[in-house]
């Protein structure tokens, strides 16, 4: 319900619209009904429909690929594609299981990624900031 006040040559009136049915308003000035008819229906709005979003389903990061290259030796790939934010590891370092290796920042989250396999640090194939693809190498555990 919308309510005015207007005066017209210095007679005040409180005019309430009540509602208003194709071209029909209900209206109340100063506390009596009318119903006034339109020339033409005003375009009622259309009602907003908002679809329901599906319940969000929770994954964990991709686990980093860690494959044999040579016998005891095993490549940590990237999951996925990012920027390596930090280095937590130094070449000839020994690094146990789990242990996280490199963070990556993938789709504005860091991303630990960790050692699958225990052993020495060979090689370390990337620097801070680089940008990695998904599947490219970045250190070599032996």
């Amino acid at each position: 319900m919308k309510e005015y006040n207007y005066k017209v040559k210095g007679v005040s009136y409180n005019v309430k619209i009540n509602g208003i049915e194709e071209n029909i308003a209900k209206v109340e000035v100063n506390g009596i009904e009318f119903d006034v008819e339109l020339e033409k229906p005003i375009a009622q709005p259309k009602p907003v429909v908002r679809a329901v979003a599906a319940p969000v389903k929770t994954v964990e990061a991709p686990k980093a690929e860690q494959q044999p290259v040579a016998a005891g030796i095993y490549a940590v790939r990237a999951p996925l594609p990012g920027t390596v934010n930090d280095i937590k590891v130094t070449v000839g370092q020994e690094v146990k299981q789990g242990e996280t290796l490199v963070i990556l920042e993938a789709m504005k989250m860091e991303n630990n990624i960790d050692a699958e396999h225990g052993g020495k640090v060979l090689e370390i194939k990337v620097a801070k900031g680089d940008t990695v693809m998904e599947g490219g190498i970045l250190v070599t555990i032996g």
